[in-house]
């Protein structure tokens, strides 16, 4: 007697449950479709437009951001260095090189969620445009490293790995036309540990 309804209920379970299963899991290994890549740093120009795929707009609104407006900024993410490691907080980084133009920009060390981290007070965790000490020629070198170090200097945590998001704002290369000819700044290790 009860045997039909159970089977129906038993059916629509899993049916809706696998679903959400499958759903959840599809968003939390995907990125998103349209990124563009320079070197190791990552964007998705289109995905605070109306033209972004259905991947992106729930990543979006599963995370509750609001995101830039096409010509108002671009927002580059990094996970591995130059030859393909992961980002970890107890090697060393040297980012250099020149960035895109921009009005500003801003770079911090970020989970691997994207929200930046909390760190001890005094430490720096973020760098922007008008702070960086740059080289005649306009290019800068940036240290990332859990170590203190002279010029510029980001700290990284104590464990775990880590990625660094770089946000141009009010940028030529946030429009279509200007990804083309884009370079962003190197990314290399030099070493872990106390070295």
């Amino acid at each position: 007697m009860f045997r039909v309804p159970f089977l129906v209920a038993l059916s629509l379970l899993i049916a809706f449950g696998g679903g959400i299963v499958f759903t959840l899991f599809a968003l939390n290994v995907t990125s998103g479709f349209g990124a563009i890549k320079l070197g190791v740093w990552q964007a998705f120009p289109e995905m605070q437009t109306a033209d972004a795929d259905p991947y992106a707009k729930s990543h979006r609104a599963r995370a509750g951001r609001l995101l830039y407006g096409t010509a108002e900024g671009l927002v580059f993410t990094a996970s591995d260095d130059d030859k393909g490691g992961r980002l970890t907080a107890n090697c060393s980084y040297r980012i250099s090189g020149q960035t895109p133009p921009a009005r500003l920009w801003t770079l911090f060390i970020a989970g691997n969620d994207g929200a930046p981290l909390a760190g001890p007070s005094g430490r720096p965790l973020t760098i922007n445009s008008w702070v960086v000490l740059r080289n005649p020629d306009s290019s800068f070198t940036i240290t990332v490293s859990p170590n203190a170090s002279a010029g510029n200097w980001l700290a990284l945590p104590a464990a775990g790995n880590f990625r660094l998001v770089w946000t141009l704002l009010d940028s030529p290369a946030a429009s279509n036309s200007g990804l083309i000819d884009l370079t962003m700044p190197k990314l290399e290790k030099t070493g872990c540990g106390n070295v």
